[in-house]
């Protein structure tokens, strides 16, 4: 089933439309969320046109989470990072962290900075070159249990990570770089491996770029993630922890003012972002 946020309440997509009204982060931080929204799904139901209104005006799929995200779990991200840092000398940096048991995990975004679908995602002015990074993200409630999929658009200023990887967090962190949505998918069981991560960029209209890869091609598993991050952290109404991504543009493409972010995943929709600039 999917969750989305809206303005009047959460409104559960079960075969059929239900708003519920409690608090988003109550509702989300269960032990068992698809079972919670199977009992709470029993009123009535709204009409599909009124379920298609509120969808039209759902936020992104968050409350008073952090997020966080993994880096370099995919072969193609440890082969982009490596060749981003050849200059400044820390490309060895990326092999020893692929191959390393603790991942690479930092720090995304407060609530605040995150921007749901059709929202508009941010490049930095002072980054020469730039890309989204489209990654499935897990939601992890306080006990540090897998809820919830939904999707995520990690903006990524690679000049300046790649100048230095004490830069990390200018390239990561920044006003509108995290995009969420456009909703929770809370399956009965965990995700499959197979599933597809496509995006698809388009300029003036024209694609510029699209690509996909199956979730089977990340090198960690999904509770490794998870475990690693809630080892010496506690998050009292859940978070949100980006996966890393496997899709990677060429070293000639760079994200342009009023460019448009298309990503999907099976399953769960469509997050769709146009670019701006901070």
């Amino acid at each position: 089933m999917h969750l989305y946020k809206t303005p009047a309440g959460a409104l559960c997509a079960n075969k059929n439309f239900y708003l519920l009204h409690e608090p988003w982060d109550e509702l989300i931080n269960q032990s068992n969320l698809h079972h919670y929204l199977l009992k709470s799904t029993k009123g009535k139901a709204l009409s599909e046109t009124e379920a298609r209104d509120l969808i039209s005006k759902a936020t992104a799929p968050i409350g008073q989470q952090e997020v966080w995200a993994a880096g370099v779990t995919y072969l193609r991200s440890r082969d982009a990072r490596m060749e981003e840092s050849k200059e400044s000398g820390a490309a060895d940096v990326y092999q020893k962290v692929y191959d390393a048991d603790r991942p690479e995990l930092f720090f995304k975004s407060v609530a605040s900075r995150v921007v749901g679908s059709g929202k508009t995602v941010n490049i930095r002015e002072d980054s020469s070159w730039n890309v989204p990074e489209p990654e499935l993200t897990l939601f992890i409630n306080s006990s540090g249990e897998i809820q919830a999929y939904t999707i995520g658009n990690d903006m990524s200023s690679r000049s300046i990570e790649g100048e230095n990887p004490l830069y990390l967090p200018q390239a990561k962190v920044y006003e509108s770089s995290c995009g969420l949505g456009p909703c929770l998918f809370v399956p009965d069981k965990p995700i499959s491996p197979d599933t597809k991560i496509s995006i698809e960029i388009k300029r003036n209209n024209a694609v510029a770029f699209s690509n996909s890869i199956a979730l089977n091609r990340m090198k960690r598993t999904l509770p490794e993630l998870a475990t690693w991050l809630y080892k010496s952290l506690k998050f009292p109404v859940g978070c949100f922890l980006m996966t890393g991504t496997g899709i990677v543009p060429p070293t000639d493409f760079t994200l342009q003012l009023h460019d448009d972010v298309h990503i999907s995943i099976d399953g769960i929709g469509v997050l769709k972002n146009a670019v701006g600039v901070c």
